[in-house]
């Protein structure tokens, strides 16, 4: 009950609509298909793995050895990882291929192997990026953050779910591990030599944040290749979610890359022109 009126504190100001709800999120909550009021889900199985035409080649790289690279496309170097029970993608971001430092977005899990990537590429972790506070993108955050001495960067809302995900997650394990540095969504942040913009963009989660740099959207699980974020967890909300994904194709261009929490890589613009959960933004 404590943790209830904590949490319910302090989302009143954001999620008006999301009284009474509790904070629970179960393994079989996420990493699914995505769920949106007034979709017929039935007419898009599988809809977070979906691929978009021009990104089957994407998809097909991704799953040889779960790392796709872009640099033909964008400016950064980042690599792609998907760790973790349901292929939560992890990225490790550089300024270029032979930087020697990296920031790390979204350590789902296998710090490990993250650790033993990063000397593999001659780079150090500057920065941990969390877009979110669900279990699958936070499940490598603690054991990194202490292995490489990076500082964790995470929405200050969605604190409490790497503080004490005992008390938030029924039937999973993770370490919890208190943040660094608290996120309200509207920061410019200077890790390893590249500048994230941070933007608040609630719907999936009520504290949740992207990061956006040199021609980069790290969206977590708000827009994926196909599909959006789910909406019938806790504190989220279908038309919260609409709007922040209007926001990020307002501020950001067409051509910006798209690397989402879950599946291959996309743009805004493919996205806002055929992603078919995104009809009413194209009215």
């Amino acid at each position: 009950m404590l943790l209830y009126l904590v949490v319910a504190e302090r989302l009143s100001r954001l999620e008006s609509n999301q009284q009474g709800t509790r904070l629970v999120v179960r393994v079989e909550d996420d990493g699914g298909d995505a769920s949106a009021r007034r979709r017929n889900l039935s007419q898009f199985p599988a809809p977070h793995a979906a691929i978009l035409p021009g990104l089957a080649a994407f998809e097909s790289r991704a799953r040889q050895g779960g790392l796709v690279r872009l640099n033909r496309l964008v400016s950064l170097a980042v690599d792609r990882y998907e760790l973790g029970p349901i292929g939560t993608n992890c990225y490790v971001v550089r300024a270029d291929a032979g930087a020697d430092e990296a920031v790390v977005v979204d350590p789902g899990a296998e710090a490990d192997r993250l650790r033993l990537e990063l000397a593999r590429i001659g780079a150090w972790c500057a920065g941990i990026l969390i877009t979110h506070g669900h279990w699958d993108h936070l499940g490598g955050v603690a054991d990194l953050a202490e292995g490489t001495g990076a500082k964790v960067y995470m929405p200050e809302v969605e604190r409490i779910t790497l503080e004490r995900p005992d008390e938030v997650f029924e039937g999973i394990t993770l370490r919890p591990y208190t943040p660094d540095v608290l996120l309200q969504g509207d920061e410019t942040l200077e890790l390893a030599g590249i500048s994230f913009e941070t933007l608040r963009v609630p719907g999936h989660s009520p504290g949740h944040v992207a990061y956006y740099a040199g021609s980069c959207l790290f969206s977590g699980d708000v827009l994926f290749a196909g599909s959006v974020g789910r909406t019938d967890l806790p504190f989220a909300d279908w038309d919260t979610l609409v709007e922040s994904i209007r926001t990020l194709c307002e501020r950001y261009p067409p051509e910006a890359v798209v690397y989402s929490g879950h599946g291959p890589p996309t743009t805004l613009g493919a996205e806002l022109d055929r992603n078919p959960f995104l009809a009413e933004l194209r009215a």
